[in-house]
């Protein structure tokens, strides 16, 4: 058996498991409870009704969150030319053709997201085997595939965060850091539930959202009430 620290099990004492909070009372229980000596990372987990091995299941998607992710992420860019040139002045961590393709080829993956003009896609599809089980592969669904370099920097950095649904029908985000205010933490949650519901499949039957928990890195999971979708800030039933 796991044997929990002090700190997770006096943030997890308030914690009704036989409950489901709105997310208002979750936020205020995850900023409560997060006693990490860094500022920990605000997450939300949801399993799905769908079936991901049925294309037409699979969820996936952006979204800017208005308030941004609290980290600083590391963005590389495939270009060449007046695009590189374009990506260097939005901020890119890294820019390159040929050479960054082959240092990636080569097991570099000290970056939070990738950006591909498309003419480098026939060369960057080589990538698959490194970029695909890191989520990182840059795609036409998600923006990361553009001639608008600049703009797919400037929305990664700005707290554009890209969610998919896993083989279990688990779909997982980032919504904030504890350091945020409440308000700032349902701001960002709830314009991540509104594309997520969006995105909802017309081929999926029953309970979209059958689960839903909130937790902070290292810190207990909070059950969140699935069907609260509106009044976000309100405390109480739905």
């Amino acid at each position: 058996m796991t044997t929990r620290s002090k700190s997770y099990r006096k943030a997890a004492e308030p914690i009704d498991r036989s409950r489901l909070y709105t997310p208002a009372e979750a936020v205020r229980l995850a900023k409560q409870g997060a006693t990490t000596k860094f500022d920990s990372t605000v997450e939300v987990a949801f399993r799905l009704g769908v079936d991901p091995r049925k294309a037409d299941q699979m969820v996936r998607g952006t979204v800017n969150l208005p308030h941004g992710t609290g980290k600083a992420a590391r963005v590389i860019v495939f270009a060449t030319g007046e695009r590189a040139a374009q990506a260097e002045a939005a901020g890119a961590d890294e820019v390159g053709g040929d050479e960054l393709i082959e240092k990636v080829a080569a097991g570099y993956t000290d970056f939070d997201a990738a950006v591909a003009t498309p003419d480098l896609m026939g060369k960057v599809g080589r990538l698959g085997r490194v970029l695909g089980p890191r989520g990182l592969m840059p795609n036409p669904k998600t923006g990361t595939v553009t001639m608008d370099v600049a703009k797919a920097v400037n929305d990664i950095k700005g707290g554009r965060i890209e969610f998919r649904v896993d083989k279990h029908a688990n779909l997982h985000f980032i919504i904030g850091k504890a350091s945020f205010d409440e308000k700032q933490l349902l701001d960002n949650y709830a314009a991540a539930l509104e594309e997520i519901l969006r995105l909802k499949p017309s081929s999926a039957k029953g309970r979209y959202i059958t689960k839903a928990t909130l937790s902070t890195t290292m810190g207990p999971g909070i059950p969140l009430d699935p069907t609260r979708t509106r009044n976000l800030a309100e405390d109480g039933a739905a």
